[in-house]
């Protein structure tokens, strides 16, 4: 206790010398080395405030002119007393002030763009009787990107030559938006609009539009996309026009020319009840490639067969499992397999493309009941279960790479919802359609009664990895019309772009023209 006494005591003593030291200073020297200026303002002086204002009231007894500086609505400071002559100086300087106050913040405000770049003035006369105004303003906006990156494929097929399979080459993308709007005087304007990403080519906009005042004769010139709306129903105008747009008036005449090229194309839309019906012409060699295969030459043989009393489907398979695997080209590395797909498994009687396999009387397609070549495989030529080997162990078959198998290391296998199945007329659509260079190869299970079949091996069931995968091959590298794999193909189905169509009111016209004659 006695402590904090001595403390607190010690502490005034010290704030009453430190407050007698500053009151000795100011009185003895109150002028600073940096004196301020009344004419100064703004900064470290601060602006004048937004409420602070001046009234001026003239007294009629006294012939003066009496000016009140004001803070909102109290009076600061003393009164002015001005004479006439001292007040028109008075008021022509706060006049001359203002205005070139009012000046700069124009000048300073519209100066730049968007990105910086300076507002142009040309002087002239003549520039401004054509332009009707000297400024030239630009003001872009957008972004522009570019990537590049080298390329390098290698591509582990011995039928290629070795300079062939590795291919190296220059990737370059750009991605540009931008967007530019310039106006030269009041009566040029240009604007543009360029996008790299656009889904259609007149998403990009150009236009430079020339717009004369009321009183001359030239109207409107415009060059770019360009429109022309008529006023009638009868004949209707064009809309995405590209080219040269004139307008001009003589009087009550007026006039416009056009000289274009159409950029869009017209369609009709027809609703019939509460649904829009529309035509579709498709040639018969339009159909979708690379999307739809049947698993095996026995459904496409029974194909027909099954259909002919629809709606009911004549048909006693069932499929229950299917596995699809097609080349890696995510580089995704869940649900990866090294397989070997050959062209004849499973397959029956004149199906059987290569004389290695011998048919083993079956009539549905099987590993074992169907041929030997499963049998070949999983005894003789085992070896072809270390990837790295499979072309030395078929080495002395008259079996050909790319042709009657293809070997795929860390394949991909197809999620159930990147494709469907037709479990009773066997065959399959993919979500995206295959590119040249893809293998597609199954391996499915099915019954037919209450036997069980199966062609190729299931990932769940068969040997596990890094052992490969012997599976059935729809499509391979070399996939041509002379290959019987060609025929598993559908050739049938056919994409109209239209969504949510109903049975009722379709109507199908199959039209065959004969050109010969």
């Amino acid at each position: 206790m006695r402590k904090a006494i001595i403390y607190k005591i010690s502490f005034l003593v010290f704030t009453l010398f430190y407050s007698v030291n500053l009151s000795a200073q100011s009185l003895a020297d109150t002028t600073l080395s940096y004196p301020f200026s009344g004419a100064q303002s703004g900064g470290l002086f601060m602006n004048t405030p937004p409420n602070f204002n001046a009234t001026v009231i003239f007294n009629l007894e006294t012939n003066k002119y009496i000016v009140q500086e004001k803070i909102g609505g109290l009076d600061f400071g003393n009164p002015k007393i001005m004479s006439f002559s001292e007040y028109q100086d008075y008021a022509q300087q706060k006049s001359v002030k203002d205005y070139w106050n009012l000046r700069s913040k124009e000048r300073g405000g519209n100066q730049t763009s968007a990105l910086g770049l300076p507002k142009l003035f040309i002087p002239g006369k003549a520039f401004d009787r054509v332009f009707g105004g000297n400024a030239v303003d630009i003001r872009p906006q957008g972004s522009a990107e570019l990537i590049f990156g080298l390329k390098i494929n290698r591509i582990d097929n011995p039928s290629l030559p070795e300079e062939q399979r590795k291919t190296t080459s220059f990737d370059f993308q750009e991605k540009i938006q931008m967007n530019v709007i310039g106006k030269i005087g009041d009566k040029l304007k240009v604007t543009a609009n360029f996008n790299t990403e656009t889904t259609f080519d007149f998403e990009n906009q150009m236009k430079v539009e020339y717009t004369g005042y009321e009183d001359e004769i030239i109207k409107k010139i415009e060059i770019g996309n360009v429109s022309l709306p008529l006023n009638g129903t009868l004949i209707t105008g064009s809309q995405s026009l590209f080219g040269f747009k004139t307008q001009m008036q003589f009087g009550r005449l007026t006039l416009t020319g056009i000289l274009s090229q159409q950029k869009s194309t017209k369609s009709e839309i027809e609703v019939s009840g509460g649904a829009q019906t529309s035509e579709f012409d498709v040639y018969a060699d339009q159909y979708e490639a690379n999307k739809h295969y049947f698993l095996a030459h026995y459904f496409k043989d029974n194909y027909d067969k099954a259909l002919e009393n629809l709606p009911f489907i004549n048909s006693g398979v069932n499929i229950t499992k299917v596995e699809i695997w097609v080349t890696n080209k995510t580089g995704t590395t869940n649900d990866t397999r090294n397989i070997v797909a050959f062209l004849d498994l499973g397959e029956t009687g004149s199906n059987i493309y290569n004389g290695f396999s011998t048919s083993s009387g079956g009539s549905f397609p099987d590993n074992i009941e169907a041929n030997n070549l499963f049998n070949a495989l999983s005894s003789t030529y085992s070896g072809v279960r270390n990837i790295n080997e499979v072309n030395s162990v078929l080495g002395s078959t008259p079996l050909s790479n790319g042709e009657d198998y293809e070997k795929l290391e860390r394949s991909r296998k197809l999620s159930e919802s990147e494709f469907t199945i037709n479990s009773q007329l066997g065959y399959i659509s993919l979500n995206s359609a295959l590119n040249n260079d893809e293998v597609l190869a199954v391996a499915f299970q099915y019954t037919v009664g209450s036997k069980t079949y199966q062609v190729g091996e299931l990932s769940s069931t068969g040997p596990t990895a890094p052992d490969a995968l012997i599976v059935k091959l729809l499509k391979g590298t070399n996939f041509s019309p002379s290959l019987p794999n060609w025929h598993l193909m559908m050739k049938n189905i056919y994409a109209l772009g239209a969504y949510q169509m109903s049975r009722d009111g379709f109507i199908l016209d199959v039209v065959y023209e004969n050109t010969e004659e």
